[in-house]
């Protein structure tokens, strides 16, 4: 079955500042493709200092402004609530757009957008719900905290998952009375700018979501050094988190960074071999493995190794490639020419490192769709922990087997990474399972799961894979300033230069 898709002709678009589109200062465009026909479908602002400039004083002033920044926290739950329920709505419309514009199948992508009404509803929650505290202290005090929103938050988000990615820094920046100026990939902007408009037709006020477009390099980089933002949040590979981490540090910015991964997947012989491999393949393959949470490596105890390679690979030669709009497709393009081309070097470097290709490898071929950026989905048996193939990070269709003997080579070999976003156990040994997410190198650990998340839940990862947490109170709290106020409930003379000898305490 096809999913009808809306007319492909070329739009032009703008930034999205102070709650309309407007064009960028210079004039210079860049083309945004459909991954899966490699046709232009849309351009884009190459932006410039003078067009974030702009966008940072729209967003400055609506954070001082009494329409949003003295707007009171029932109302602005209720506008929160407001723009998830007009989000919802327009779900079909987004779903449509989104796959057109990143290539990823349509059931995954209205499966996935259908999740992200309620981050703002979760967030919303947590606003309605805060207390700031109480602390007993020494003396006659009453000491007390006040939050205040932080400002002005940067947000760069990348292609694999365009709406989702955003929400989950959006949320928390709107419950909390914050404002925006977000960089979307530059070839996945569509859903942005749409998702601002409709979020400004249902009441949110003008300069609170500001859109730039244009390049990480160029873009990206003027907005993380901009001097008035309060907060980066940044979501990409790990080069560019330390490039944009370190020109948002020399102006104090808070910082929220989910960078590249490795994630290890360690299948113990107690585990069901079917729920295994179908786990590895939907780990490994969704969102055509462009996920820094990828199934990347899978560590399989020998006992079950050899039937595992077998099955993984029968499993993945029968995936789907198609059409993304089509609902048999099970797995769409990446998003450029440069990404498959990418993936591909990889296939090269691990038959080079003497690997043993076992599924995919090559560019994939679907009728009518010749210029789409198409890739089999590919699988590497034999892998040793050392091998590129199982160091860097592929960021496509691509995965691989090791073999191990033991828990401690298992865990070794999982924990050997520069990386540390994610991993994940497979066994029905609950004290294994619980020992091995306590020693695992990780933010996220999924036992018998796999991509499983939730705007409860902390999302991020240590070393390499970034700093900070979305999701969660922990991502919600980080978007305030915290102000202890002390106050003295006793009405007494003092004076320290009158009998300093004789004071108890200086403080």
């Amino acid at each position: 079955m096809n999913i009808p898709q809306k007319d492909l002709s070329v739009k032009a678009h703008g930034n999205f500042i102070d709650g309309r589109e407007v064009e960028g200062e210079n004039g210079e465009v860049i083309e945004v493709r459909n991954p899966a026909t490699g046709a232009v479908i849309a351009t884009v602002p190459e932006s410039t200092r003078a067009d974030i400039d702009r966008a940072m004083k729209s967003a400055r002033v609506a954070f001082e402004s009494k329409e949003w920044g003295g707007m009171d926290l029932r109302a602005r739950v209720r506008l929160v609530n407001r723009i998830a329920d007009a989000f919802e709505a327009a779900l079909p419309e987004l779903y449509k757009l989104e796959t057109q514009n990143n290539g990823r199948p349509v059931n995954e992508t209205r499966a996935q957008l259908s999740r992200l009404p309620d981050f703002f509803r979760y967030f919303a929650g947590l606003a309605m719900s805060r207390r700031d505290s109480v602390i007993p202290v020494e003396g006659p005090y009453l000491n007390y905290t006040r939050r205040t929103p932080i400002g002005v938050v940067a947000n760069c988000t990348p292609f694999n998952h365009p709406l989702m990615i955003l929400c989950k820094s959006l949320a928390a920046v709107l419950a909390s009375g914050c404002t925006t100026v977000v960089k979307p990939s530059e070839y996945t902007p569509l859903t942005t700018l749409r998702l601002a408009q409709i979020f400004t037709d249902a009441g949110l006020p003008p300069g609170v979501f500001n859109i730039v477009n244009g390049m990480g390099p160029n873009a990206g980089r003027f907005l993380a050094e901009h001097p008035d933002i309060n907060k980066l949040v940044l979501t990409g590979g790990t080069e560019a988190g330390r490039i944009a981490g370190s020109a948002a540090a020399k102006v104090f910015a808070h910082q929220t960074l989910e960078l590249g991964g490795k994630t290890p997947v360690m299948v113990f012989d107690d585990y069901d071999i079917e729920q295994a491999v179908n786990y590895a393949a939907f780990g490994a393959f969704v969102g055509a493995g462009q996920t820094c949470v990828c199934a990347a490596r899978h560590i399989v105890h020998r006992k079950i190794y050899d039937e595992f390679v077998e099955r993984l690979a029968a499993k993945t030669q029968a995936i789907k490639l198609g059409d993304p709009f089509d609902t048999a497709t099970q797995l769409g393009p990446v998003i450029s020419a440069k990404q498959r081309d990418r993936v591909l070097s990889f296939v090269k470097a691990g038959l080079d490192e003497g690997a043993r290709l076992v599924a995919g490898g090559k560019p994939g071929n679907v009728a009518g769709h010749e210029g789409g950026f198409f890739v089999e989905p590919t699988v590497f048996a034999d892998v040793t922990p050392g091998m590129r193939i199982a160091q860097e990070e592929v960021f496509g269709p691509f995965t691989v087997v090791i073999p191990f003997e033991d828990e401690a080579e298992a865990l070794r070999i999982a924990n050997d990474s520069p990386y540390g976003l994610a991993a994940a156990i497979r066994t029905r040994d609950v004290h294994r399972a619980h020992r091995l997410a306590d020693r695992v190198k990780a933010g996220i650990v999924w036992i018998n799961d796999h991509h499983r998340l939730d705007p409860a839940s902390p999302w991020g990862g240590v070393e390499d894979s970034g700093i900070g947490r979305e999701f969660g109170e922990e991502s919600f709290n980080d978007h305030f300033n915290v102000k202890s106020v002390m106050v003295s409930t006793e009405d007494r003379r003092f004076d320290w230069y009158q009998g300093t000898a004789n004071q108890p305490r200086l403080n």
